[in-house]
């Protein structure tokens, strides 16, 4: 990368940065999904991958903008739910706005607390995050008191941006994928899936065990 490069791209990191700590919904949103997501995401690839029958209930931990919420809501069809939770009310107005506008009916914004998800015990199929992993404190506690949440034979599907990505990398949002299996056995789940088609983020399947 030359230098001119190089400047570029931390300028865009400056910027991505300060619309994220902004007060303003429709600027978060530009920082939560960043430049060309759907080119390195694959988002219809990893809903395709998660395997979600029509009539499932799933919780989209740290929902943000809703980037993946109304794909898991469409893939999960009216009779399933997706409960997008989050813990800035900026990003749950947002989303409640989405789900109107395009006339939603399956989607729930959760208000959440930072070690509380508000999410129904034994309700949920399959629990979902992506690139939120790193933000959450002690996980084995939490990951462990989620179980509760989880039906019989319920998942968990982290995302998590690796040491591929010299951007997560510069602001330390990243988790490598060895920890994340640590954890998540330590809290009771068994890995199920890896998949490798992500080039800057794991992309790990877990059941309880």
């Amino acid at each position: 990368m030359d230098q001119l490069t190089h400047r570029r791209c931390f300028l865009r990191t400056l910027l991505l940065a300060a619309l994220l700590f902004s007060g303003c919904a429709a600027l978060k949103q530009c920082a939560y999904e960043g430049l060309s997501r759907d080119d390195w995401q694959q988002p219809d690839r990893v809903i395709q991958s998660l395997q979600i029958r029509p009539g499932d209930s799933i919780a989209d931990l740290g929902a943000g903008s809703g980037y993946f919420t109304f794909r898991l809501a469409e893939a999960a069809g009216p009779s399933g739910r997706v409960y997008a939770v989050d813990i800035d009310p900026d990003m749950i107005s947002l989303i409640e706005a989405k789900a109107k506008e395009r006339g939603v009916q399956n989607v729930e914004a959760v208000l959440a607390r930072p070690a509380d998800p508000s999410l129904p015990q034994g309700g949920i199929d399959l629990i979902f995050t992506s690139n939120t992993y790193h933000h959450i404190e002690n996980r084995v506690r939490y990951f462990t008191a989620l179980r509760k949440v989880l039906r019989p034979g319920g998942r968990a599907a982290v995302i998590e941006f690796d040491r591929r990505s010299w951007l997560s990398g510069l602001f330390k949002h990243y988790t490598p994928r060895e920890f994340i299996k640590r954890e998540m056995e330590q809290a009771g789940y068994r890995l199920a899936h890896e998949f490798n088609f992500l080039d800057r983020q794991s992309f790990l399947l877990f059941e309880q065990r």
